[in-house]
């Protein structure tokens, strides 16, 4: 039998990609101590906000 797992560790490496990616961005935008754990925390949910922006832009 053949086990197909491949695809949701492909998907996974693309996503862990995206935060170092988001924490790079955010980290630089950062000045102070607070805004550094900020960013930290930005990055693991950066999808959420960018989900939570588009619906609020769509919502008018």
């Amino acid at each position: 039998m053949s086990d197909n797992r491949a695809g949701a560790a492909g998907g996974g490496a693309i996503y862990g990609l995206g935060v170092i990616g988001a924490w790079v961005y955010f980290w630089q935008q950062a000045d102070g101590f607070w805004e550094f754990v900020w960013a930290i925390v930005q990055g693991l949910f950066w999808p959420a906000f960018m989900v939570y922006e588009a619906f609020q832009a769509l919502g008018g």
